[in-house]
């Protein structure tokens, strides 16, 4: 009887133990895969000022990388005045006549409607203001970003360069 009651608490301490081998075997899994998951995110945060400059002209991401965006307005002018966001257009938009339709575009935050050459966008801000964007960088080449505030992009305009 006495010999049962050992075998059993060997029993449930083993169960226990291996239990715990397989949660934390599975916990490593997952946060392994989490790692690999956020290798392949490209984040990049952009400024802009009242003095209509980003604070970089390029950046890079790979084919199929999942891209995090986030632009952030430093000055202290309101958008309406100073506004600012940051259009990434697709192959081969024309950027002088996307720019021209933009700035038409003031009841749609200098976006033309029904616009097909925009590959992801943030919304127009102010100073102090913020927007974050998630997309997917599109096939290996060059592609133009501008801000599309009327008269901006002659100034605020760069590459994303796509490997």
């Amino acid at each position: 009887m006495y010999m049962n009651k050992i075998i059993n608490c060997f029993c449930i301490i083993l169960f226990i133990s291996c239990s715990d081998k397989e949660s934390k075997k599975e916990e490593k899994t997952q946060k392994t895969t989490k790692q690999v998951s956020e290798i392949n995110v490209k984040r990049i945060v952009f400024t802009a000022n009242d003095m209509m400059k980003f604070n970089r002209s390029k950046f890079m991401a790979k084919s199929g990388q999942k891209v995090i965006l986030t632009l952030k307005h430093i000055g202290k002018l309101d958008k309406k005045i100073m506004g600012h966001n940051l259009v990434i257009l697709k192959s081969g938009a024309n950027l002088v006549d996307f720019a021209t339709k933009a700035a038409l575009a003031k009841d749609n935050g200098y976006i033309p409607k029904n616009s097909d050459a925009i590959l992801a966008q943030t919304k127009m801000l102010g100073g102090g203001e913020s927007d974050t964007i998630e997309f997917t960088a599109p096939a290996a080449g060059k592609y133009d970003f501008i801000c599309s505030f009327p008269g901006h992009f002659g100034m605020m305009k760069g590459k994303f360069i796509v490997e």
